[in-house]
């Protein structure tokens, strides 16, 4: 729920899903967590006092937060079992069908949607799609790392793929990235998959056994990620942002070229 300008992180991974043509929304969450559906819950009154009081932009932006085409399902993850644990807690939800899985905390701005290019990326070669990115060496113990293989079609098949690796004992510095299109055979993997690295049921390895009876794509996405689970990128992405912002960006732009203009 963290603002990013004037939309919580969890509005703009809503946006991407349904602009990659997702329908049905299932968050996984936590106890404590009760703002998030609060967040995309209708309030009548709310809109009902904008309407009376003529405030026609207010109303639409409070009623585009939901668009009509996408319903919303809401689990809880009663144990902290690591991601592919909360992966798992949506079969039922998800049913026989390929889905996203999208981490809110990696803010992706991009002309196209990081998701609908691993939708076009899927439609075109099949399979599971990761997002992936480089990284520096010394912070592979960060992040999944994969080792791919160039198809002939030009797409990039992961052979490989460790969670969080040392940097001597990396295979590359490809790492997975908060964006995930995978097939629902993941399912079965994640229910026979024992807990790894932290203890947790890691969807890193549920991805290691799809591997082997599946292909599984490497997709290096057009755009710029920020890693808002950070300091550094959230400040990084309130900045930048803000920057594009329609209604503040020249005026905030000249507010931070005061700031680093040098003390005389």
């Amino acid at each position: 729920m963290f603002p990013i300008v004037d939309k919580p992180l969890i509005q703009y991974a809503v946006e991407e899903a349904v602009a990659a043509g997702a329908e049905k929304l299932i968050f996984v969450t936590a106890a404590g967590k009760g703002s998030i559906e609060d967040h995309f819950d209708v309030d009548a009154e709310l809109e009902r006092a904008l309407e009376e009081s003529g405030k026609a932009e207010l109303l639409a932006s409070v009623r585009a937060i939901l668009p009509p085409s996408a319903s919303c399902i809401f689990l809880r993850q009663g144990v902290p079992l690591g991601l592919g644990h909360a992966v798992l807690c949506a079969r039922a939800a998800v049913g026989d069908e390929p889905f996203y899985v999208h981490l809110p905390d990696d803010l992706i701005y991009s002309a196209t949607p990081c998701l609908k290019q691993m939708r076009e990326h899927h439609e075109r070669h099949g399979g599971s799609v990761l997002a992936v990115q480089t990284v520096p060496g010394e912070r592979t113990a960060s992040y999944g790392i994969v080792a791919v293989e160039e198809q002939p079609s030009g797409a990039r098949s992961i052979k490989g793929i460790v969670e969080k690796p040392k940097p001597e004992d990396a295979p590359s510095n490809l790492a997975v990235v908060g964006r995930y299109l995978l097939t629902p055979r993941i399912f079965d993997k994640l229910e026979t998959t024992q807990r790894g690295a932290g203890n947790e049921i890691q969807l890193t390895d549920g991805i290691a056994s799809l591997m082997k009876e599946e292909t599984v794509l490497a997709l290096a996405f057009e755009g710029v990620r920020y890693d808002c689970g950070t300091k550094l990128g959230y400040l990084q992405a309130l900045v930048e942002y803000g920057l594009r912002d329609a209604q503040v960006g020249q005026v905030f732009d000249n507010y931070l070229l005061e700031q680093i203009q040098p003390t005389r």
